[in-house]
C-alpha cells in the first residue's frame, strides 16, 4: 500500500551509489536543456520568462515522485504553453498581474483535473483525442508556435489580431517597414550553433550552448540600447500628436472596464431580485459601456501602430541631454550613432516624463533572484468554472503527450507503466506548481529523451534537475539578463521543429480514408481558428465521434462464400459465387439500439433479392454484445424469415450474446438445433436440407463438408 501511495519507495530496490551517480549526471544534463528552453517557453505562454523557472522547479519533481515512469523529464513544453497563451488571451493582458494570476489559477485547474481522472482510474478518457486529431492539432500547433515567435526574430512589435494569420500579416508588415538586424542576426546565429552542434554531436548541449555566445556576444556589444528621456526629446510634432491620443484613448479604457464590472453586478443584482426592467436596463448600459471599449481597443491599435512606425535618429541637443529627430533613408549619417530608435509602447499610458526609446534589440532583462514565495493561489469558484473547459483540452493534450513519451521510452527499458499513476503524478506537479507560481506543465519529449540517452535509472535525475533549477533561481539570474529575446525564439523554433510530422497525414490515409480526412481537416481548422486553438480540437474531435457513431449504426453485414484457401470471405470484394439456397451473412459489431435496423433491413433485402433462398445462417463471430434493441431486433428477424418461409441458424455465438439469448427466452424462440459453433459445422448441417430438388448445377459450398470432416464424410 505505502509503494502503492508513493511509488518512488520502490526506486531504492538494488540502489547503488554507481545508479546514484549516472542519474546525477543525467539530471544536470536534462537542467542544461530545460532552463533556456523554459525560459523561451513562458515567454510562448504569455508571461515573463523567469515564470518558465518557475515551473520548471516544483512540478518536475512532484511528477517523478508520484507518476510511474522513471524517465519522464516534466516542464514547460510548446504545446502546452501555447495552449495556455490561446486560453488566457481573452481573459486578460499578456504579461499583466492579472493574466499571470489567471495562469496560475489555470495550472491548478489542469492539476485538479488530472488527478481526479487518475484517482478515479480515468486514464481511458484520453482516448476521445484519436491519433489523426492529435496529429492534425499538433502539425498546425507546430507551425503556428514557429510563425508566432516571427515578431521576436525580426525585432518588431506588433498587436495581435483576432486570427493569428492576421497577426502574422501584420508582423511582414512591419518587417518590411523596419527589420533590426541585428536582432535577425543574433537569431540566425542561434539557429546556426543548434543545428551545426546537433550534426557534429548531440550530446552537446546545443541549446546551452547558444544561449551562452550570444549573451556573451549580446553582452560585449551593447546589443540592448534603451534611453529614458522626456517628450520635449521627441522632435515629431506627428509622433507627440499620437503620443496623447494614444494617451487619452488608454487612460478611457480601464474607467470604463470599472463602469462595466459596476454594471456586471447591478445585473446580477437584478437577477437575484427578479427585477426583469432593472436587468434589461443593465444590460442595455452593457451593451453600451461594451461597445465603447471595443472603439476604444480599435482606436489604441491605431495609435500604437502609428507610434511604433514612427524611426528617429539621436542627435546631441543644445544640453547635455539628446533630441530624436525623424530618421531619414535619404541621409542615415545624420543618425549621430548609426541607429535606428523607436519608441516602447505597450497597453498602458506613456510616460511623457519617460519615455523609453529603444534604439538597440531586445533582452531578457532583469530576472527576480530567489525562490517564488510559495503560497496557495486565491480560488474563486466564477474564476475556476470560467477556466475548466480550457484545463479540460489542456489536461487531455498535455496527459497524451506525456504518455505517449512515456510508453516509447518504457518500451525500451522494459519498465511497468501505470497510465493512471501518471495522471496522479502529472496532477500533483500541476497542482503543487501553482503554489510556486507555475503554469501549466507536461512532460517533455526532448529533455525525456535526454534523460534516457544519459542513462538515468530513476526519478532521482528529475530531482537534480530541480536542484539545478533552485540554484540558478538563487545565484545566477543576473548572468540571463543579455539573453537576446531572438535566441529564446530560436530555440523555441528548434524545438518545435520535431512536432511537424507530415508522414502522420499520409499513415492515416492509408489506414482508413477518413481518418485521413479527420487529420487533414483538424490541422487546417486549427491554424483557421488560431488562436482559438480549443476550436480546431474540437472539430475533431466530433468529426471523430460521427465517423464512430456513423460506422456503428452501419457495420459491415455481408454475404460470405468459399475462398479458394477454404476460407469463408465476403463474395462481394473476393468475386465469388454465392449458393442459390444458402446465404452465409456476418454481422460485424455490437447488436445494439443504433443498428439493430439496419440488421433487419439488410436481411429483408436478402429476402426479396434472392427469391430461392431457403435457409440464411447468421455468422455471429463478430457481435460481441447485445442490448434489448438489439434481443428484440434480432427476434423479429427470426418472426420475418421463418414466416417467409425460410429457415434461420446461427454459428460462433459467444457467452455474452448466449446468456442475452438464454434470459430472454430467445434461444427457445431459435430453437438449441439451430445453434452451432462454427460456420462448417452450420453449413454441414444445412447444405442437405437445403438443396432437396434444387436445379444449382454447382454449389460453392459442396465442398465445405469434405474439407472440413475429411473424404469419407
Amino acid at each position: 500500500m505505502l509503494k502503492r501511495i508513493f511509488p518512488f519507495l520502490e526506486w531504492f530496490r538494488g540502489y547503488s551509489i554507481e545508479a546514484f551517480r549516472i542519474d546525477a549526471v543525467a539530471g544536470l544534463t536534462v537542467a542544461l536543456v530545460l532552463i533556456p528552453q523554459s525560459m523561451a517557453y513562458a515567454q510562448l505562454a504569455g508571461l515573463p520568462p523567469y515564470y518558465g523557472l518557475y515551473a520548471s522547479f516544483l512540478p518536475p519533481i512532484v511528477a517523478a515522485l508520484f507518476g510511474s515512469s522513471r524517465q519522464l523529464a516534466t516542464g514547460p513544453v510548446a504545446v502546452v504553453s501555447l495552449m495556455t497563451s490561446a486560453s488566457l488571451e481573452p481573459l486578460a493582458t499578456a504579461g499583466s498581474e492579472g493574466y499571470i494570476a489567471y495562469a496560475v489559477v489555470l495550472a491548478l485547474t489542469v492539476g485538479v483535473f488530472q488527478f481526479g481522472l487518475g484517482l478515479l482510474r480515468l486514464g481511458l478518457v484520453v482516448n476521445f483525442l484519436s491519433h489523426p486529431v492529435v496529429n492534425g492539432f499538433t502539425n498546425a500547433a507546430a507551425l503556428i508556435i514557429a510563425s508566432s515567435q516571427l515578431s521576436k526574430l525580426f525585432g518588431v512589435y506588433v498587436d495581435k489580431a483576432e486570427h493569428h494569420y492576421e497577426t502574422i500579416v501584420r508582423v511582414l508588415e512591419a518587417a518590411a517597414h523596419y527589420t533590426h538586424w541585428p536582432t535577425l542576426l543574433m537569431g540566425a546565429l542561434a539557429f546556426g550553433i543548434m543545428y551545426g552542434l546537433r550534426r557534429i554531436s548531440p550530446k552537446i548541449p546545443n541549446v546551452l550552448v547558444a544561449v551562452a555566445v550570444t549573451i556573451g556576444l549580446s553582452w560585449a556589444t551593447g546589443f540592448e540600447h534603451n534611453l529614458t528621456v522626456d517628450i520635449s526629446a521627441i522632435r515629431s510634432a506627428a509622433a507627440v500628436e499620437r503620443i496623447h491620443e494614444f494617451n487619452q484613448a488608454t487612460v478611457r479604457i480601464p474607467e470604463l472596464g470599472q463602469e462595466r464590472a459596476a454594471l456586471n453586478q447591478a445585473l446580477e443584482d437584478a437577477k437575484a431580485r427578479n427585477d426583469v426592467f432593472a436587468a434589461i436596463d443593465a444590460e442595455h448600459d452593457l451593451a453600451v459601456v461594451g461597445t465603447k471599449i471595443e472603439r476604444l481597443h480599435h482606436e489604441a491599435h491605431l495609435l500604437r501602430s502609428a507610434i511604433r512606425e514612427f524611426l528617429f535618429a539621436k542627435r546631441q541637443g543644445s544640453g547635455e541631454s539628446p533630441v530624436f529627430v525623424p530618421f531619414s533613408e535619404d541621409d542615415p549619417s545624420a543618425a549621430e550613432d548609426g541607429r535606428k530608435w523607436r519608441i516602447k509602447v505597450g497597453n498602458t499610458p506613456l510616460s511623457t516624463e519617460r519615455l523609453l526609446m529603444i534604439g538597440g534589440g531586445a533582452v531578457v532583462g532583469e530576472i527576480p533572484q530567489g525562490l517564488p514565495t510559495l503560497s496557495v493561489p486565491p480560488i474563486n469558484m466564477k474564476v475556476f468554472l470560467q477556466l475548466f473547459p480550457y484545463a479540460v483540452i489542456i489536461s487531455l493534450l498535455g496527459f497524451m503527450e506525456a504518455i505517449s513519451i512515456a510508453k516509447a521510452m518504457a518500451a525500451k527499458t522494459g519498465q511497468r507503466l501505470d497510465p493512471n499513476q501518471e495522471l496522479i503524478g502529472q496532477g500533483l506537479g500541476n497542482m503543487l506548481g501553482a503554489v510556486g507560481k507555475s503554469y501549466p506543465t507536461s512532460g517533455s519529449f526532448s529533455r525525456s529523451a535526454v534523460n534516457l540517452q544519459a542513462g538515468a535509472h530513476t526519478g532521482l535525475s528529475s530531482v537534480f534537475t530541480s536542484l539545478a533549477v533552485v540554484i540558478v533561481l538563487m545565484f545566477f539570474t543576473p548572468l540571463l539578463y543579455h539573453l537576446p529575446q531572438a535566441v529564446l525564439a530560436a530555440v523555441i523554433m528548434m524545438a518545435v521543429i520535431g512536432l511537424v510530422n507530415v508522414t502522420g497525414f499520409i499513415h492515416a490515409w492509408r489506414a482508413q480514408w477518413y481518418d485521413g480526412a479527420i487529420s487533414i481537416i483538424t490541422f487546417f481548422a486549427t491554424l483557421a481558428f488560431a488562436p482559438h486553438l480549443d476550436k480546431g480540437i474540437m472539430i475533431g474531435v466530433v468529426l471523430s465521434l460521427l465517423v464512430f457513431l456513423y460506422k456503428s449504426m452501419r457495420p459491415t453485414v455481408a454475404s460470405l462464400s468459399r475462398h479458394k484457401d477454404d476460407a469463408f470471405r465476403i463474395s462481394f470484394m473476393h468475386q465469388l459465387d454465392e449458393c442459390r439456397y444458402v446465404d452465409l451473412i456476418r454481422f460485424d459489431g455490437p447488436l445494439f439500439f443504433a443498428n439493430a435496423s439496419y440488421l433487419e433491413d439488410k436481411i429483408n433485402e436478402r429476402l426479396m433479392n434472392k427469391t430461392n433462398l431457403r435457409h440464411i445462417i447468421i455468422a455471429a463471430n463478430g457481435i460481441n454484445d447485445m442490448d434489448a434493441s438489439g434481443e428484440e431486433a434480432l427476434s423479429l428477424v427470426v418472426d420475418r424469415v421463418r414466416s417467409a418461409g425460410v429457415d434461420i441458424s446461427f454459428s460462433g455465438v459467444n457467452e455474452a450474446v448466449m446468456k442475452v439469448m438464454h434470459r430472454t427466452y430467445l434461444l427457445e424462440k431459435i430453437g438449441e438445433d439451430h445453434m452451432y459453433p462454427t460456420m462448417e459445422q452450420a453449413v454441414c448441417a444445412v447444405h442437405d436440407r437445403a438443396h432437396i430438388q434444387a436445379g444449382e448445377a454447382a454449389c460453392p459450398l459442396t465442398t465445405v463438408c469434405r474439407i472440413a470432416y475429411g473424404d469419407e464424410d
